[in-house]
């Protein structure tokens, strides 16, 4: 089923329309003339098949390598053959490395010199953000490329196509509900919708309805725990709890814990998250967190997903405020920039005179200066439990002087 012109290449009508970098390199002819090129994108977008059209150019020599099992003497022995056809022949070589981001620093290293030089001609591919997997002077000297996921639609039309191939489906009927299921569970994959699709055909003597499909698809949720679906993820679900909406943040949730993400990594960030975005305004925020974290690593899973849910929801009604997230980061800042002044001689340790005993009075509070600071860096919220302790703090400063 894979595109053989580029025309027929769906869901990435962006990069891929007529006159666009990509598209003028696929319809010319002159590989030596390119840069290297980086296809970035998620699994199933059509990074492989954009890579082999581009090899099409009728003057270049192709090699295809997968980082996963490739060695760095293979690079090299690719290299010494991409220089004996310049040398002899004039012929340029393109060099298509796929999951790029699985090779180590030292090896992407490898391969800069004959990516330098013209030697070869690299099209690599990642799942991953080149920022953070591929090293700089390998993306300094590419054009990088970003693949958007499949739509629905896309999924819907690759499927129809399968079927009407009848290559190895056997003839095989599918309900419309059944094929809409596969492309949406696919999330954007198409190589993981064919997969499903042939699945769902060899579970069933009959006409595929959504029930054999949702059988046949059973754990096949889109999931990279070590991928950008897992950054992409958690921060949808961080951001769904900040934003109190506990069905968003529930979803996520659930698309983790089928995705098989380690459930304490889940934890740790809701305890962040119950200090970072809640604070002072539920101080029993945090207490939910780390009884959720403590409760999950002594009962593990598939149990550990009741007290993810519960905090998950508690969280996510909450009251939200960063004040005192603000507050310590606006300290930090002060301090280090120097903005140091002297410890009061009565609050130190030795030699400490003068020092007033705020039990001493009725109300539990002297006016005393503490530190000779111009900056308030606590600044209350209207929000929750925070609304009470703001109204305390302006009595507090009123006698402080503050």
């Amino acid at each position: 089923m894979r595109p053989e012109k580029i025309e027929e290449v769906l869901g990435q009508g962006r990069l891929l329309k007529p006159g666009s970098p990509i598209h003028r390199l696929v319809t010319g002819d002159r590989a030596s003339t390119w840069s290297s090129i980086l296809l970035w994108g998620p699994p199933g977008s059509g990074k492989t098949t954009v890579a082999r059209l581009l090899s099409q150019s009728k003057e270049a020599h192709f090699i295809e390598l997968s980082a996963i099992s490739a060695s760095v003497a293979q690079v090299r022995d690719v290299v010494q053959e991409a220089k004996k056809l310049r040398e002899v022949f004039d012929r340029p070589t393109i060099l298509f490395l796929d999951e790029i981001h699985r090779f180590s620093k030292s090896q992407q290293d490898s391969l800069l010199g004959a990516v330098e030089s013209g030697i070869i001609t690299l099209i690599a591919a990642t799942t991953e953000n080149p920022s953070f997997s591929v090293i700089k002077p390998l993306i300094s000297r590419s054009l990088v490329f970003h693949l958007d996921p499949l739509t629905q639609g896309d999924l819907m039309e690759i499927l129809q196509k399968a079927i009407e191939s009848k290559n190895g489906l056997d003839g095989k009927e599918f309900e419309n509900d059944a094929l809409e299921y596969i492309a949406l569970i696919s999330a954007g994959d198409a190589r993981r919708a064919l997969t499903l699709l042939e699945a769902a055909a060899s579970s069933t003597d009959g006409p595929v309805s959504q029930e054999i499909a949702a059988a046949a698809s059973e754990n096949a949720i889109a999931y990279d725990a070590d991928g950008d679906a897992h950054y992409d993820t958690i921060s949808a679900f961080i951001k769904s709890v900040r934003g109190s909406d506990p069905d968003s943040a529930i979803h996520y949730l659930a698309r983790m814990i089928a995705g098989g993400e380690d459930p304490r990594f889940i934890a740790r960030r809701l305890m962040i998250l119950a200090t970072e975005d809640i604070g002072l305004a539920d101080p029993t925020a945090l207490q939910m967190a780390v009884a959720c974290a403590e409760t999950v690593e002594r009962i593990g899973m598939p149990e550990g997903r009741i007290p993810l849910a519960q905090a998950t929801i508690y969280l996510a009604l909450a009251p939200k405020s960063n004040s005192a997230y603000l507050a310590i980061n606006n300290a930090l800042a002060h301090v280090q920039d120097g903005k140091l002044p002297a410890i009061p001689a009565p609050l130190r340790s030795t030699g400490a005179v003068g020092y007033k005993y705020p039990h001493d009075d009725p109300k539990g509070i002297l006016k005393q200066v503490y530190a000779d600071l111009d900056t308030q860096y606590f600044v209350p919220t209207e929000h929750g439990f925070e609304k009470t302790l703001g109204a305390r703090l302006t009595l507090i400063r009123e006698i402080l002087g503050r």
